[in-house]
């Protein structure tokens, strides 16, 4: 063959691949190897979350304080699925800290990485999702980078206890593919099945998933299928669930005392225009995700005007309505996208009031499928000088999404940093009174108490009648005289707060006043008989006031409150072996150790006790176990007995 043959044959060639693009272009298809390309992209820029530490916004509750994770036996896993914790109920979320504790403890590596594959995975789930509703892969790669990208999701993805939405995120997205197999693969049952099995285990993740049925009318709507009573019907489960699932959730909301009624504090109109506000705020942050915040506060209620975002609400949302029902070739997707977010947020915006902020960055992990499957699909509609233009400001778009997401990540560092910009991005704002007490226990935690006592008064200044900053300040005061003072003006502000009665029942104690400090004690069981630390509180005065009787009755309720608390344990044991019951004190130090098998202290004290029922083999024992473990008396007791 000749030279020019050749490069005739390789520009026909050329010429064929161009056309080739170009049809695949119109076709709404792209490369099989796009997601790999996204997927890593996503991985390079979330790669730097695996630096940052655990926070003091919910990660203190759900790991460093979660008596759930240190449980490894079977009645321990039982009570992860038979219980609320910290008011709210994901069991599958608790089990998987539960795993990364047993290998890892609280180092933030594996929890932070564990999340980052989460992402990763729902990205590509996503991905299948939009191919599979579009027929395109060009909109499940266009859906999959907003989605992987977006700033938005820095929150769900690098805070380790929104684990929880990233998880129901993956089963969520799983029920719904099944379920679009169900309908387009001829309607078999085992599709259907696998869908309802993926819903619940979504749901185990995060109530939120509870909206999940709604969406497979939508299906239904966008597929052409009929709305009868048989395509209702197959449905039926999947409503009992979330009927079952959404009344676990207003119960544990209710419990923790979440739930309230803004409308008397803001007034009717000031409260729908917070409502629209929050809505619109969705669609606002969408093209401009700037300033973000762990934390969006209601507006300052003692201030007659709304900032700006709540009065240009109504005219936002009202464009939105009218671009997504006008007259167009992609109107179907616009409304079937619009649904789809409307429906997934609807259980969180806000009709029903929970907590301090009118929105959340996190709501947005599954419901903004909706609207990056609208721009989508617009996308791969238009053609011509029209589609150069998307292409231009797309790019631009996803590379300054990009930056913001790689800036974002690092404003979740660790706990001084995310306070520090929760600050920053809601200046004034008189809700900051709540970082400000949360920023203090940050403080106690690590033992900084001069540092917390300046956060607790910083927040004071903005709310001096906030109960709970009282009762943090009083446990942090290095006097027990001016924790009394805190504690009294707790009682003042919440009469019926048992923890003030509690500990200013200890602060009495510790002047020496058992009589105050008992009765401060009786005042806290009788607020709460669950109160386990006011029985272990009373148990101790009572043991120093010679009661030893009423002493041994308050520690073993103590126990029975709480079975991961192991200091009423350690004072039962204590009194036994002081009256001479060394078998009921070494049941006790049994149970201990039986919590925590490298607690030496527990092994030492089980040793004496061993020695004082004349039993020194077994106490020799128990002291080269707890030497092992490095306590030092131990040591030298095993000393003394070798001589």
């Amino acid at each position: 063959m000749t030279a020019n043959k050749k490069r005739k044959g390789q520009k026909e060639q050329m010429h064929q691949a161009t056309e080739q693009q170009q049809v695949a272009a119109v076709n709404g298809k792209v490369s099989k190897y796009t997601i790999v390309v996204i997927l890593f992209l996503t991985a390079a820029v979330y790669i730097r979350a695996l630096q940052n530490g655990i926070v003091h916004i919910d990660d203190d509750m759900y790991l460093l304080k979660n008596p759930f994770l240190r449980d490894f036996t079977f009645s321990g896993l039982k009570e992860i699925f038979t219980s609320f914790y910290e008011y709210n109920y994901h069991p599958l979320t608790t089990l998987t800290f539960w795993l990364e504790y047993r290998l890892f403890e609280f180092n933030p590596v594996p929890y932070h990485l564990f999340n980052v594959v989460l992402h990763l995975i729902n990205t590509w789930l996503v991905y299948r999702l939009a191919t599979r509703l579009s027929g395109k892969t060009l909109a499940g790669a266009i859906v999959a980078v907003l989605f992987a990208i977006h700033p938005m999701h820095v929150e769900s993805v690098a805070w380790i206890s929104e684990r929880k939405g990233l998880l129901c995120a993956l089963f969520y997205f799983l029920s719904l593919l099944y379920y679009l197999r169900y309908v387009d693969l001829g309607l078999r049952r085992k599709h259907l099945v696998l869908s309802g099995l993926f819903f619940l285990t979504a749901l185990f993740s995060k109530s939120a998933a509870v909206t999940l049925p709604v969406l497979l009318l939508l299906i239904d709507w966008y597929r052409g299928r009929k709305l009868t009573a048989g395509v209702i019907g197959e449905k039926l489960p999947f409503f009992l669930l979330s009927i079952l699932f959404g009344i676990l959730a207003i119960m544990s909301q209710k419990a923790g005392g979440a739930l309230n009624d803004v409308t008397l504090e803001y007034g009717l109109l000031n409260r729908i225009l917070i409502f629209t506000g929050g809505l619109a705020f969705y669609f606002e942050k969408l093209i401009v995700p700037y300033p973000l915040s762990a934390i969006h506060y209601f507006p300052n209620s003692n201030e007659d005007i709304l900032p700006w975002l709540f009065y240009a609400s109504v005219p936002i949302l009202v464009f939105v309505f009218w671009l997504i029902n006008r007259k167009s070739p992609w109107q179907k997707e616009a409304r079937f996208g619009g649904l789809f977010f409307l429906i997934s947020i609807s259980v969180m915006l806000q009709l029903l009031t929970v907590g301090a902020a009118y929105a959340s960055e996190r709501y947005t992990y599954v419901s903004y499928f909706g609207l990056f499957y609208i721009i989508a699909q617009v996308f791969s509609m238009v053609q011509g000088r029209s589609r150069t233009v998307f292409i231009w400001v797309g790019g631009i778009f996803v590379v300054v999404f990009y930056v913001l997401t790689n800036n974002r990540i690092s404003a979740w560092e660790n706990t001084e940093t995310i306070f520090s910009d929760i600050v920053a991005k809601n200046p004034g704002n008189n809700h900051n009174y709540l970082v400000y007490t949360h920023w203090g226990d940050y403080y106690v935690y690590n033992g900084r108490n001069s540092e917390a006592m300046e956060q607790y008064d910083k927040s004071l200044d903005i709310n001096p009648y906030y109960a709970k900053t009282f009762i943090r300040r009083g446990e942090a005061q290095k006097q027990p005289v001016y924790a009394i003072l805190d504690y009294n003006e707790a009682i003042k502000l919440n009469p019926g707060s048992a923890i003030a009665y509690n500990n200013r029942g200890w602060a009495y104690f510790q002047i020496g006043d058992k009589v105050l400090a008992e009765s401060s004690l009786d005042s806290a069981i009788n607020l709460d008989s669950n109160m386990a630390t006011a029985y272990n509180n009373r148990g101790w005065v009572r043991w120093q006031g010679g009661d030893t009787a009423g002493a041994l009755d308050d520690f073993s309720s103590s126990i029975r409150k709480a079975r991961f608390f192991t200091k009423p344990l350690y004072n039962r044991a204590m009194v036994n072996v002081y009256t001479g019951r060394y078998e009921s004190a070494i049941m006790d130090y049994n149970k201990l150790i039986e919590m925590d098998h490298a607690d030496g202290l527990a092994y030492f004290n089980r040793g004496l006790a061993h020695i004082s029922n004349n039993d020194t083999l077994r106490a020799v024992e128990d002291f080269r176990k707890a030497s092992d473990l490095g306590n030092k008396d131990a040591y030298q007791s095993l000393r003394y007995l070798n001589k």
